[in-house]
């Protein structure tokens, strides 16, 4: 039990605002007093760690979990998460529209994969005008803009005008990656590149698994 072992060092670091709003969730949930946040690693998906917040019963806390005392906000790292977890922050971002959510920058990332085993993916002809001019923007414009919150936008393939992203990195939910390609990604492309048709996003976002990449229909 977690009364019976002593706390580890702080794993992660929650903001203020990323911490009002747990709490707020938190107060509209049964017995609030004797829960605490759980955060921990669930996978890997494109290069990056993806994540699973939840409220559970401090109390079930066992050894090499640790736990943070954080005022009225306790949080518990499982053991397994702990080592990916540190030096971590859990954060709340709004975006142009006002929109907000919360997002996990975290330093650490997978270790690269080898290539047996791995499905092929396709593949970007870089001697493509508009791809070169694309991958320009990404890297000079989009990814500097977005490292700060773990994301990162990488071109997966071009098709006659429309261009396929893939995107990675800490934002937590559709939602927020959403609001991140239309409200800022797609923006920033469309001014540098007038002339692009679709801008679509073919990360999945519903279980973590690869991304995928389906020519339209000739």
């Amino acid at each position: 039990m977690s009364e019976d072992r002593e706390d580890i060092r702080p794993v992660l670091s929650v903001s203020p605002e990323a911490r009002t709003t747990v709490l707020e969730v938190l107060a509209n949930e049964p017995e609030s007093a004797a829960l605490a946040l759980w955060l921990e690693i669930s996978g890997e998906a494109d290069g990056a760690y993806t994540y699973d917040m939840y409220f559970q019963a401090l109390g079930d806390a066992g050894t090499g979990d640790v736990v943070q005392p954080d005022g009225q906000l306790p949080v518990v790292v499982p053991s397994a998460s702990v080592d990916r977890l540190q030096g971590a922050t859990l954060d709340f971002v709004t975006d142009a529209s006002g929109e907000g959510g919360l997002v996990i920058v975290n330093p650490n990332s997978p270790p690269a994969p080898t290539l047996k085993g791995l499905a092929s993916s396709p593949s970007v002809d870089l001697s493509d005008p508009l791809a070169q001019r694309v991958v320009s923007v990404l890297e000079e414009q989009v990814n500097p803009s977005i490292a700060a919150h773990g994301g990162r936008a990488d071109l997966v393939a071009v098709e006659d005008a429309s261009v396929y992203l893939r995107l990675s990195g800490g934002c937590q939910g559709c939602g927020m990656a959403k609001a991140t390609l239309s409200q800022g990604i797609e923006v920033i492309l469309r001014d540098a590149i007038p002339e692009l048709a679709n801008i679509v996003d073919v990360t999945d976002h519903a279980d973590g698994t690869n991304p995928y990449y389906e020519p339209a229909p000739s």
